[in-house]
């Protein structure tokens, strides 16, 4: 092979190498809502017990009682609706759920919220939620605390806390 015709089609290769690079690094469309997981642990070493994935909206000085509306249900997060994993026979808040995945609706009211949690998997939002489908439901009291701007779900000691804004939501967590 010439050296011009080698310095051509590695230059060729570099180019179409470089391109493909660049349009692959096109994020359009990122998700306003991005996904997160929570983990609860009893210690550090030990398997998890639950797993949550869920969505995080943010206020972006929106109010929280436009979206998520006391005594609608609401499906605990943005997008698809937010998925509980058990991963033993677990009690949470004062019932007993199986081993399992379910989703994990709600339905916000001033002194507490209902927790729900649904048989049906893989649905996106809480606009086809279908009662008849629910696993269990629980009553969780509301406080308050500081502003969290993006909706928050987090494990500490025994029990789950959901956040937005200055709204707290604690629901015990143990075997």
């Amino acid at each position: 092979m010439k050296k011009s015709t080698f310095f051509t089609t590695i230059t060729f290769a570099f180019v179409i190498l470089l391109s493909t690079n660049i349009n692959a690094q096109k994020f359009a469309g990122l998700d306003k809502s991005p996904l997160d997981i929570a983990y609860y642990k009893t210690d550090r070493n030990s398997p998890p017990m639950v797993k949550v994935i869920y969505s995080r909206p943010q206020l972006k000085g929106r109010d929280l009682s436009k979206l998520a509306p006391n005594g609608k249900v609401w499906r605990t997060g943005a997008n698809e609706a937010t998925e509980i994993t058990f991963f033993q026979d677990t009690k949470f808040g004062d019932e007993t759920v199986e081993a399992g995945t379910y989703s994990l609706f709600t339905i916000p009211g001033e002194t507490e919220w209902t927790i729900i949690l649904s048989k049906d998997l893989d649905v996106w939002g809480a606009y086809n939620y279908n009662e008849s489908k629910d696993a269990l439901r629980i009553k969780a009291p509301v406080s308050s605390g500081d502003s969290v701007e993006e909706f928050s779900i987090a494990f500490d000691s025994g029990n789950m806390y959901l956040a937005w804004d200055t709204v707290r939501v604690s629901i015990p967590v143990s075997k």
